[in-house]
């Protein structure tokens, strides 16, 4: 199977053959991704699947060095996401392509959808973005977790608190942490909800209890599962 590109791609990379699926997790931070991710994980396994997993900043290359750079705030807009991208190409390269070839499900907690997101409410412009991200295989599909700011709070708030970053503290968006977060997650999901627009998105409402998302997901993966056809181009 010859997959498709969002743009330059990896030219040095062949993409005949990738047999595999590739299925991605999205939405903002404490939606209930985690979650979502092992139970899906544990189901597509027992449908007989070979399952691979990956996630945001957890290349191997560059991991470590991103979490130094956050923990001293120590880089500009552009710097981190030029960060963020080398750990995306890391794993698309020696992970999710492999995976792929080797007929495994790939399962990404997260994509470039996330660094688009975060950079674009950052100043960095779509044109750009969409240029740097052009590396990146169109997924078989994309699963967002869609909610709304009122609800998310008292989440975040249950599950450990406002974190700096989470919260868009880098941008100035004002001195109090909470109206902060309020400002910079409402500025998120508003990027996150023209992408699933834009790309197709199969968007779940995260409101719902833990095991009616899960039910949804199941049956929208199930759907792929079993076509060849990619969506979310």
């Amino acid at each position: 199977m010859e997959r498709r590109y969002y743009g330059a791609g990896l030219p040095y990379v062949p993409t005949k053959d990738l047999r595999g699926k590739l299925i991605v997790v999205e939405g903002t931070d404490g939606v209930g991704r985690s979650t979502q991710m092992g139970l899906l994980q544990q189901w597509i396994e027992l449908q007989g699947y070979a399952v691979v997993t990956t996630g945001w900043t957890r290349s191997s290359l560059v991991s470590s060095s991103i979490e130094a750079a956050k923990s001293g705030n120590m880089l500009n807009h552009l710097t981190y996401t030029l960060l963020y991208a080398t750990d995306f190409a890391d794993r698309l390269e020696n992970v999710i392509i492999p995976a792929l070839r080797s007929d495994f499900v790939v399962l990404c907690d997260r994509y470039i959808y996330t660094a688009i997101a975060r950079s674009a409410v950052r100043g960095l412009t779509k044109d750009y973005l969409h240029r740097l991200f052009g590396i990146a295989l169109v997924p078989d599909l994309v699963l967002y977790l869609n909610i709304d700011l009122e609800t998310l709070i008292p989440r975040v708030l249950e599950s450990g608190g406002l974190d700096y970053w989470e919260s868009g503290m880098d941008m100035d968006l004002g001195q109090d942490l909470f109206e902060s977060f309020r400002q910079y997650q409402t500025l998120i999901i508003r990027e996150f909800d023209a992408m699933a627009a834009e790309h197709g998105f199969e968007t779940v409402d995260a409101r719902a209890p833990v095991q009616v998302i899960q039910d949804q997901l199941r049956a929208r993966v199930a759907q792929v599962l079993q076509d060849g056809a990619p969506k979310g181009a």
